[in-house]
């Protein structure tokens, strides 16, 4: 494969990590601004949604472009494939990150509940994974994700704590309720962050490795 077409695809992959640790960063700061309420800070990071957006349908094109001038193969062909695996799943962590910044508005002067929620907790864990699934692209190295089906299996026994101890919070003070909906769709949505980690994670040791698997 000629040099032009390495030298295309490591800008295009510097490109793609970039927009990876922009939606990740993106949500971080959406539940940032949910944990202080502050609605200022929720409305700058919905706005990015339409860079996550444009620069998605970018650096796409631009990767059909490359497949079609340079017809990669093995390798070469499972990185690209692996690359847009990723960026699908970088495109939708940051819409949920758009949307917990658009809850914010919702929540904010709510009744609080006795007792916090292990949310944060779960997002520590999801950004983790997150975080180590890129890693392990750049690193072309599967050590990095070796552990994520456990780590899946925490991030799954949260979600169904922080929805049964938030239904419980709303039965014995219905004042909650409002807070309570919003905070269980944002566990939801570090639930699925989590599995659009794992897909990352199974494309990178497809990339690597040439075997597929898949992270239950």
């Amino acid at each position: 494969m000629s040099e032009k077409f390495h030298t295309e695809l490591n800008t295009l992959k510097k490109d793609m990590l970039d927009l990876a640790r922009f939606a990740r960063n993106m949500m971080c700061d959406a539940l940032k601004a949910l944990t202080t309420e502050d609605t200022e800070a929720a409305k700058e990071v919905a706005s990015r949604k339409k860079h996550v957006q444009e620069t998605m349908i970018e650096l796409e094109e631009r990767t059909y472009q490359l497949i079609a001038l340079y017809q990669p193969m093995a390798k070469d062909m499972r990185e690209i494939a692996c690359m847009l695996k990723i960026l699908s799943s970088a495109e939708r962590i940051g819409r949920y990150g758009k949307d917990i910044a658009n809850m914010v508005k919702h929540v904010k002067g709510q009744p609080e509940f006795v007792q916090p929620l292990p949310i944060m907790h779960m997002a520590v864990l999801v950004t983790g994974m997150i975080d180590d699934a890129i890693h392990a692209f750049e690193a072309d190295s599967i050590e990095p994700i070796k552990d994520f089906s456990r780590r899946d299996d925490t991030v799954d026994s949260l979600w169904h704590s922080v929805f049964r101890e938030t239904l419980t919070f709303m039965m014995e003070n219905p004042k909650t309720i409002t807070r309570g909906t919003y905070y269980i769709m944002v566990a939801r949505y570090l639930e699925r962050s989590g599995d659009h980690a794992c897909k990352m994670a199974e494309n990178v040791h497809y990339m690597v490795t040439g075997k597929r698997i898949e992270i239950k």
